[in-house]
């Protein structure tokens, strides 16, 4: 059966903590590998990119394989040819394909007719790739993820819905404030607490972001308007200016905390300068990690 990474709803604690080992294992050697020798990975891509495109095509070659990138308006999922058949051709061709869409629903159609594995490389809804850095970097600095707390101040976007998938599975604590209206979806907030509980963290949703950073070893925040928001920048800088990550939010949080965000930043807007170039930000460690935990994802898809 093939495997895919459309998403972490159904990514056991196992299976991610097998893939931080691994992912520790080639940070410490980046010597060149032929693991993946004579396949080439297909990133089918609608979205700008910077750390998604050239960490997975760097993954390749240092796995001794290759890439071929193609955008996604020259496929034409879905318009110019159906998907299905995309699918079909593509699988001919590749050793696995990432997608970075619009669409999460083209997405899951593209791998239910894909015979190679299909990788979200960031869709509206989820973000795997990312979150799956993310956790990982804790680990690394902590060894584990029981007692420690991340909290989350910003918009619901589909960066916090993986981080909800995979930190509650392994059982950290999460707390979450965002503006009225822009949150996780209430369906999400269920999944996601009642995974924590039975792995023994805890998850809390609300929106007051000092309430939220109380108890923080980390503290994560992302851009206020995502790609597709666009219309709506002025409204969500309005909603969400008292959420910026600056000196004073941090200044509420525990005195060893870190600060991530996973890239671009509108330095200004949900982060500061001070804050994201400061002794507290782990920023580019996540920015570095997402290549080596990518490399133990396609090493456990495509060997």
């Amino acid at each position: 059966m093939v495997r895919h990474l459309l998403s972490l709803e159904a990514a056991s604690a196992a299976w991610m903590e097998s893939l931080f080992r691994t992912a520790r294992a080639l940070k410490k050697n980046r010597s060149h590998r032929k693991d993946l020798e004579s396949r080439t990975l297909g990133l089918v891509f609608s979205k700008p990119s910077t750390r998604t495109r050239i960490s997975f095509e760097v993954a390749m070659a240092e796995l001794g394989g290759r890439t071929t990138f193609m955008r996604e308006t020259e496929v034409g999922m879905g318009e110019r040819e159906e998907i299905r058949d995309v699918a079909r051709t593509l699988s001919r061709y590749l050793a696995g394909i990432v997608v970075r869409t619009h669409s999460q629903r083209h997405l899951e159609e593209l791998a239910r007719y894909s015979s190679v594995p299909v990788i979200n490389g960031l869709s509206e809804s989820h973000h795997p790739c990312q979150a799956l850095a993310d956790l990982f970097t804790i680990w690394e600095l902590k060894g584990g993820f029981r007692g420690i707390t991340l909290s989350y101040v910003g918009d619901g976007n589909n960066v916090l819905n993986s981080l909800l998938m995979g930190a509650s599975r392994l059982g950290l604590n999460v707390c979450v404030a965002s503006p009225k209206g822009y949150g996780p979806k209430p369906s999400l907030i269920r999944m996601a607490g009642k995974a924590a509980r039975r792995a023994g963290g805890a998850l809390e949703v609300g929106e007051d972001p000092k309430k939220a950073v109380r108890e923080a070893d980390f503290v994560y925040t992302d851009v206020w308007t995502s790609m597709g928001f666009e219309e709506e920048r002025d409204e969500r800088i309005k909603a969400f200016r008292p959420y910026q990550l600056n000196a004073g939010l941090v200044a509420h949080a525990k005195k060893g905390v870190r600060v991530m965000h996973c890239l671009p930043a509108h330095r200004g807007e949900e982060i500061t300068g001070a804050v994201i170039d400061g002794p507290k930000s782990i920023v580019f460690e996540q920015a570095e990690n997402r290549l080596h935990v990518q490399k133990a994802i396609l090493l456990d898809l495509l060997k």
